[in-house]
């Protein structure tokens, strides 16, 4: 079967949701029967940024699909810092208990605040589309200081609770992630309403350390491969994701070949991934999650925050094609289509 990309009568079937009282996000569809590993949705790059969106429930409330925050490991106060700068605080989490509270509260918190804003938008909103959590450790973890991975999941877990979907979740009763993704074990995106899948990349000023010899997707990599070994996976809330666009697997720069089979999710620039050496059916005919970000810059450029609808519309079709599981870019809400799912591939 082939699949009609999405048009303006698609969208504006949303809007007429959204005036009735449903959101775009809770707003039933024909994708909503559709596996994850079969969709393309639509991603705000640093949705924790004050400058895009006033607050964090902003972002959440246009039925976005993917949000951002960029964190750092910070070893003086053992807390993680929503920031994107090296010093300092700043972002749009509030501390918030309640719903109203939401658009009230003291904003520029750490990101166990973060956390819990999304589980009390997400309580005040069930039913909401899966909501896929990218999570830049812009230094890398930290176990020395209370922030390793293990302390990582201890965090996500005691905010978001059940509210996520984990790696033990996909992984089911196949012998690794690799195998789960490859027999598309995922779940609908309807068995995902109300849930939040995390991605852990690693952090540009990690990359960028030649003091750091560890880097986040190894480690977390590793996290994974013996929580399972130990019986233990369920305690794992994140997935680790294989960093930027590169031919055939790019698993394979992983020297330690173990901890291969714990990397289903990919990474990278658009642009790179549409250069023309790269075979991105491979991503989907594996049901491997592709995120595909700056997606504005790809030939012929559009407008990266401003683009007009039928652009932004077209650009999310042509990476669909592509294999994208998430279209990322610093579109603004004006374009109306960050709540847009469509059919993958």
């Amino acid at each position: 079967m082939r699949w009609k990309p999405l048009t303006a009568v698609t969208l504006a079937t949303c809007v007429a949701a959204a005036l009735l009282g449903q959101s775009p996000a809770q707003a039933a569809g024909p994708t909503d029967a559709l596996k994850l590993s079969r969709t393309t949705a639509v991603g705000v790059h640093n949705t924790y940024d004050k400058a895009k969106f006033a607050y964090l429930a902003d972002a959440l409330d246009t039925g976005v699909n993917l949000i951002e925050f960029d964190i750092w490991a910070d070893s003086a106060t053992r807390r993680w810092r929503v920031n994107h700068e090296l010093f300092g605080t700043s972002n749009n989490c509030t501390a918030a208990t309640t719903a109203a509270q939401l658009r009230t509260g003291a904003r520029d918190q750490q990101f166990g605040v973060c956390l819990d804003d999304i589980r009390i938008w997400s309580d005040a909103h069930p039913g909401h589309a899966p909501l896929h959590l990218k999570i830049e450790l812009k230094a890398g973890f930290d176990s020395r200081y209370g922030l390793g991975p293990a302390d990582f999941d201890t965090l996500v877990a005691s905010r978001l609770g059940g509210k996520v979907f984990k790696p033990a979740d996909l992984k089911g009763s196949y012998a690794t992630l690799d195998a789960a993704a490859r027999a598309d074990n995922w779940p609908t995106r309807a068995g995902l309403a109300g849930k939040v899948l995390l991605e852990i990349i690693p952090g540009t000023f990690e990359r960028g350390n030649p003091f750091d010899n560890l880097d986040t997707d190894v480690e977390y990599g590793r996290h994974l491969r013996d929580l399972d070994a130990a019986g233990n996976l369920a305690r794992a809330q994140s997935f680790p994701s294989v960093l930027d666009a590169a031919a055939g697997d790019p698993r394979t720069r992983y020297s330690e070949t173990t901890i291969r089979p714990w990397f289903v999710v990919f990474d990278g620039s658009a642009g790179t991934y549409l250069n023309g050496s790269i075979d991105t059916t491979w991503y989907n005919t594996n049901h491997y999650l592709l995120v595909m970000t700056d997606a504005s810059a790809v030939p012929p450029p559009i407008d990266p925050t401003s683009p007009t609808n039928a652009q932004a519309l077209a650009r999310i079709n042509l990476l669909a094609g592509r294999s994208a599981t998430v279209v990322s870019a610093d579109w603004n809400p004006g374009t109306g289509v960050l709540g847009t799912v469509v059919p993958r591939g």
